[in-house]
């Protein structure tokens, strides 16, 4: 009897452990923005690099409808998300995690991307949603 008590424990820590870690694989996926790979010749152009000094370039001047990706090419996690600090409601249109679409709605990892197309036209400031200090701006024309 104790033998089958035992079994269904490991059992039960297995189907957990498995559950657990593949719910935070469906965390990482939103239906309005993901963190998508690129190849190198698709990120020229509308590219916003995170580095361990913050975001790069500070100010990126686009077309309407333009898709921008966010690069972590740092050392710590990182969370571009529209200002401000902790709304996240500067862009207009709303929906996300917290207030506007744009928004990676989670950290991103060293080496991941994150891509978001801008539509309304404005100056749009935003921000590292881990360290707020960290900011930039889309100029949408």
């Amino acid at each position: 009897m104790k033998g089958l008590i035992y079994l269904l424990v490991i059992l039960v820590v297995i189907i957990g452990g498995y559950l657990l870690l593949s719910g935070d694989r469906a965390l990482d996926v939103d239906a309005k923005a993901t963190a998508v790979d690129h190849d190198d010749s698709a990120l020229a152009e509308n590219l916003v690099i995170y580095a361990d000094d913050g975001f790069s370039p500070s100010t990126l001047e686009i077309d309407s409808g333009a898709m921008v990706t966010f690069h972590n090419d740092s050392s710590s996690s990182v969370w571009p998300a529209s200002a401000f600090h902790p709304t996240h409601g500067e862009y207009p249109t709303v929906g996300g995690c917290l207030g506007s679409i744009f928004d990676a709605c989670r950290g991103l990892l060293p080496g991941e991307s994150w891509s978001f197309a801008f539509d309304v036209v404005g100056e749009w400031k935003y921000h590292n949603h881990l360290s707020p200090s960290e900011f930039g701006s889309i100029i949408v024309k």
